[in-house]
């Protein structure tokens, strides 16, 4: 059973590597900063893997005891927490929705709190405000960065890379250090989703689940993140390399700030407020029309709410058995489902009326 956790656990590090770590690399990658793909998953892995071991130790302490005593982690329970983030995400990527790993992982864990009537609920705010805050100061920051930016360019268009090749090539080492800096920080946070609930049952000790969980992420950044890197360099909004070098830097160095202090946070929602504050800065209000910050708030809410659901089902199912308890959260979710469908069916009704006009 314990080898089942373990392979589980390195098997959720595989997927942290193929999705969040490897998009780290895609503004050097989207503006040609990086022409070989498998040059910039490399870099990923070896920021991701530096991160992890350097400065990972806070965040695992966090999602291993800091939100739920450590007496409640045995091996089974572990199995939930990790059945519960991976399960979630595997489900919601079939749907093509996407989650937060920190967020999902975190719900995994208060969702076993909650059926245990145990939770730490100070540690649980703090984490909740990082989340509110850091991408709000995420879009401050390069907003502000931005606009000094734009005068700088305008002012001499070396900054917008059409100077010497020495100048260019100094352009793209910044666009390229910032995107290490970004897989560092995701290192840092993101290797403890998959083995902090392992140190905090003591199936591991820190320093070898932070090294193993470390190897997986990046193998799975190598391995597995190419298309991940392909479709993120894709969708960057155009942006100038200097442009590039601020999302990725405000991005990691928030990141970098909140796993100092132990806090789990969702990366790529922290570098889309960046960009969305850059894109503020190119386009003006037309950037709010394209729904960016609909999205981010909805994947705030669904990711730990869903894996918060999920853990506390299987608990409820399999450890402490109440049956009573998951038929009332399973009508309660089905009903939503409905209403949902009844209002898409309202709005498809009322769209066909008005087209066509007439009525009952």
């Amino acid at each position: 059973m314990t080898y089942l956790v373990i392979a589980v656990a390195l098997f959720f590090a595989m997927n942290i590597g193929a999705s969040g770590a490897a998009a780290t690399m895609g503004v050097a990658y989207g503006s040609g900063a990086l022409k070989r793909k498998r040059t910039a998953l490399i870099l990923v892995a070896i920021g991701v893997f530096l991160g992890a071991y350097l400065g990972g130790g806070e965040v695992v302490k966090t999602l291993g005891s800091g939100i739920i005593p450590t007496d409640l982690l045995s091996v089974s329970i572990v199995l939930i927490i990790l059945i519960g983030a991976t399960g979630t995400l595997f489900l919601a990527n079939m749907l093509g929705i996407p989650l937060s790993t920190s967020e999902v992982t975190v719900g995994s864990v208060v969702g076993v709190g909650v059926a245990y009537q145990v939770l730490y609920v100070d540690s649980l705010l703090v984490i909740v405000a990082f989340w509110l805050i850091i991408p709000v100061l995420a879009f401050g920051i390069a907003w502000s960065v931005g606009h000094w930016i734009r005068r700088l360019e305008r002012r001499d268009a070396r900054w917008r890379g059409q100077g010497s090749r020495g100048w260019q090539r100094m352009l793209v080492l910044l666009v390229i250090g910032a995107g290490f800096v970004e897989a560092f920080s995701a290192g840092m946070n993101n290797v403890a989703n998959a083995i902090g609930p392992l140190v905090g049952a003591g199936m591991m000790s820190t320093g070898n689940g932070i090294l193993w969980g470390g190897l997986f992420v990046a193998l799975g950044a190598l391995l597995l993140g190419g298309r991940v890197l392909e479709t993120n360099g894709k969708k960057i909004t155009q942006m100038s390399l200097l442009q590039g070098t601020a999302v990725s830097s405000t991005g990691g160095f928030l990141v970098i700030v909140a796993s100092l202090f132990g806090i789990p946070v969702p990366l790529t929602q922290v570098t889309t407020s960046a960009i969305l504050g850059i894109g503020s800065v190119n386009h003006g209000v037309d950037m709010w029309q394209k729904g960016i910050v609909l999205k981010i708030l909805k994947v705030w809410l669904v990711s730990p709410l869903l894996s918060l659901v999920v853990s506390f089902s299987l608990v409820k199912i399999f450890v402490e058995p109440e049956p009573y308890q998951v038929i009332v959260m399973t009508a309660g979710l089905l009903s939503l489902i409905g209403l949902k469908s009844l209002y898409d069916s309202a709005q498809a009704e009322k769209r066909a009326t008005h087209e066509e006009g007439g009525g009952i």
